[in-house]
């Protein structure tokens, strides 16, 4: 999300490098990031760095997998969220062009709605989202932040249609859960649910992404304190059973935390940013943790 601003394009294409060489396989971005951290307020940022690494670097896309968003560009610079781009036809039609022409690719192997945009018809936005595939510029399609019941009705109207429909829903989703009800400071963030998470599980070929899966450091970082709305029982009882696994495996909380993730039923995608190389190199150890039955009853059961 920060590559181009907050991290500058050279380190940003030496983490890609690692990444690549270390076999990674999904880059994650969206044409939004980071409006809010460019003096220009507007995005395209991150996707101009993965391209210019892209086209440094022959035959690396054939190694990689790009997954783009379009939902959140502002259209008027310093004015968000009243000017974001909706999900309309002409804005998907728009969009998706722009983002090949900055990721400086002929395709984009996932295309997500980054959020609902309910003043536009479902009906415009899926037969857009379709038209994208049949077009050749986009091979997959999900829908990041929205509700499942949502994500099943466009479904429903993707068969109907005859086009492509979402097979991926990306929220946010850690081990760590805010209190029940809370209304997060992050504004448009979709918390996963217990429905979510069954509805993943009950539909074959439906994928679960998680964001903010390390919660921004807070599970090894003492300066990264964990927001208030985190602070109520459930977190003490659960980070005291995340510091024992931690202490079995000799792992990190944080690749606990992904390999919780990735080996749940369902099981996760968790996306994982980072700034530094000894952050994605925790995060590439942590593909081969493998937990316990009895480790991972013990982490389900404090809630």
């Amino acid at each position: 999300m920060d590559f181009g601003t907050r991290v500058d394009a050279r380190t940003s294409m030496e983490l890609l490098d690692r990444f690549a060489d270390r076999g990674g396989r999904w880059i994650d971005t969206a044409n939004c990031y980071s409006f809010w951290l460019d003096p220009s307020g507007v995005g395209g940022q991150s996707e101009t760095v993965i391209g210019d690494w892209l086209a440094a670097r022959p035959g690396v896309r054939d190694r990689v997998l790009i997954s783009t968003k379009v939902r959140h560009q502002p259209t008027v610079p310093g004015r968000w969220p009243e000017s974001a781009e909706g999900l309309s036809a002409p804005v998907i039609r728009r969009a998706v062009r722009e983002s090949l022409e900055r990721l400086r690719t002929d395709r984009i192997d996932l295309y997500w709605a980054h959020a609902e945009d309910r003043e536009v018809p479902l009906e415009e936005t899926v037969a857009a989202f379709g038209e994208a595939v049949s077009d050749g510029l986009a091979l997959r399609l999900g829908a990041s932040n929205h509700a499942a019941w949502r994500v099943e009705r466009g479904r429903a109207i993707a068969r109907e249609l005859g086009v492509t429909g979402w097979t991926a829903l990306q929220l946010r989703h850690s081990y760590l859960q805010p209190r029940p009800g809370v209304v997060l400071p992050e504004s448009g963030h979709r918390l996963a649910t217990a429905e979510s998470l069954d509805y993943v599980r009950s539909e074959p070929g439906m994928e679960l992404w998680a964001y903010s899966s390390l919660l921004w450091g807070s599970y090894t970082r003492p300066d990264r304190p964990l927001p208030e709305h985190y602070d109520h029982p459930g977190t003490t009882r659960r980070l005291a059973a995340l510091a024992e696994v931690a202490a079995e495996t000799g792992a990190t909380a944080n690749q606990v935390v992904l390999a919780w993730l990735t080996g749940g039923d369902p099981s996760v995608v968790p996306i994982v940013g980072v700034s530094r190389a000894e952050q994605l190199d925790e995060a590439f150890d942590a593909m081969e943790l493998r937990l316990t039955d009895e480790q991972r009853r013990r982490l389900d059961e404090p809630a």
